[in-house]
């Protein structure tokens, strides 16, 4: 019998695989899975309003289904659903670029600023923040007992999707 060929890494990123670490494929394989209710290898609108359903949101509209069915170019297959994940984080900064931001606000390094003033700055400058984001961002992220602001781990989440240990 000949030796196995190794495979070759598709250069230029193409491959969806070559974008993510294997435990992180191991976790969107789990989500897809229980995602899948029916267990037909293809996620669709029954599957996401069962999933809804699961999670206690229940009167799913229709229409919001259907939208986010449309997102895929076509049936979501595992592929498909890692393929959306990659192009929804590809255009998200990397850690430390959104963490020079920050540093901008922080001249002393401590790692967290001042929540009233973050909230001023985000309210007042270009590409403003609404009250609304501002509250989500705050209830994602809320200010420790001297009102300040952890951006340190704010930036790991948003890069990362998950606090550090």
């Amino acid at each position: 019998m000949a030796p196995k060929k190794a495979k070759k890494k598709v250069e230029g990123g193409s491959n969806v695989f070559s974008m993510f670490e294997q435990t992180q494929i191991q976790e969107f394989k789990e989500a897809f899975t229980i995602m899948d209710q029916n267990r037909d290898g293809f996620i669709d609108k029954a599957d996401l309003r069962d999933t809804f359903a699961a999670l206690g949101r229940l009167n799913v509209k229709n229409e919001e289904l259907e939208d986010m069915v449309k997102e895929a170019p076509g049936p979501i297959n595992f592929t498909v659903f890692l393929t959306m994940f990659g192009e929804k984080l590809k255009g998200t900064d990397p850690e430390e670029t959104i963490l020079n931001a920050f540093k901008i606000f922080d001249p002393e390094g401590k790692g967290h600023i001042k929540a009233d003033y973050i909230k001023e700055m985000l309210m007042t400058q270009e590409g403003r923040f609404s009250q609304e984001e501002i509250n989500q961002m705050f209830a994602a992220f809320p200010p420790d007992v001297s009102g300040n602001l952890d951006y340190k781990n704010l930036c790991y989440v948003i890069t990362h999707g998950e606090e550090k240990d």
